[in-house]
């Protein structure tokens, strides 16, 4: 049976399809327009499909073209790893791991672990991305990420996960704020105060988020920032309290008070289900798994 397209029309077929022109995907892909619409036209001709709406300035795809998008996209990835499982036959190991990272971790845990696979594997190139768990999960998806960091929770079952480290989240206030001599607080207690919070799509925001709405409380949002350590000077300064995993809060003038009861966070290192893992990625979850006590 002779298939109607082969993988280099379907590459252009999508580069057309996500870039919305003709133009454009002809420089991504460094190759004549010209080359780039008769690829196209021989695929709609091949397959007696019109895939794109041409308008005078712009196209789009077709019903017929969204669904061939969504499938060309399975298909190239299942090519890529099949390419890549040969060449590691020939001892072509991948030379790259792209893996996610949340900023908590990456700044307070993670680098000792980094540092340690890479003196191991001078070779592989470690490329660490810096984003919320759930848009790291859909980068995950999108294969743009090869491993990422997440939360253990149900919204992500459709991703392979190994668990990797539980963690206390804590309130963060500074010396003379009226929890600091406590051992621990109430929910209640915390949501009476003015909040610093990551915005939406990080952990810390999630957890804070999800206790509120289990409580029915609203929570005071006084400054909304994703950066730690201007977080941290706002808490310091009294205008208001925030949420960390323990860890993090390790300043003389800052101080770690528990929630009552204490409440833990689980995260595991996860990719796509069924993706295939090259020998470098293998070998960084195999090393993360090894030493995952000295997180």
């Amino acid at each position: 049976m002779t298939l109607p397209f082969d993988l280099r029309a379907l590459r252009y077929f999508l580069a057309v399809a996500d870039h919305a022109g003709f133009t454009r995907a002809a420089r991504e892909l460094h190759v004549a327009q010209s080359a780039v619409s008769q690829t196209i036209a021989g695929l709609e001709a091949r397959l007696e499909l019109t895939l794109f709406h041409r308008h005078e300035r712009r196209i789009s795809l077709t019903p017929e073209g969204e669904l061939l998008r969504v499938q060309a996209r399975e298909l190239l990835e299942r090519a890529e790893g099949v390419s890549l499982a040969m060449r590691e036959l020939h001892g072509l190991v991948k030379g790259e791991v792209r893996i996610g990272i949340p900023s908590m971790l990456g700044s307070y845990y993670f680098p000792p672990l980094l540092m340690g696979f890479k003196a191991r594997h001078p070779g592989i190139r470690l490329t660490v991305i810096e984003a919320g768990t759930r848009r790291l999960q859909d980068m995950i998806a999108a294969g743009e990420l090869d491993l990422g960091v997440i939360t253990s929770d149900a919204s992500n079952r459709q991703l392979e996960r190994r668990p990797l480290l539980r963690e206390e989240m804590v309130v963060c206030v500074p010396l003379e704020h009226r929890f600091a001599g406590r051992t621990a607080v109430s929910a209640e207690e915390v949501f009476e105060e003015p909040l610093v919070l990551f915005q939406d799509g990080y952990f810390h925001r999630e957890f804070v988020d999800r206790l509120a709405e289990e409580l029915r409380l609203e929570p005071r949002i006084a400054f909304q920032s994703n950066l730690i350590p201007l977080t941290k000077a706002i808490v310091r300064q009294g205008f208001g309290i925030t949420t960390f995993l323990r860890r993090v809060i390790s300043e003389d003038d800052l101080v770690a008070v528990s929630l009552s009861p204490a409440t833990y966070l689980d995260l595991s290192l996860a990719w796509g289900k069924g993706a295939y893992l090259s020998r470098a990625e293998s070998a960084f979850v195999d090393f993360a798994m090894a030493h995952r006590e000295h997180l």
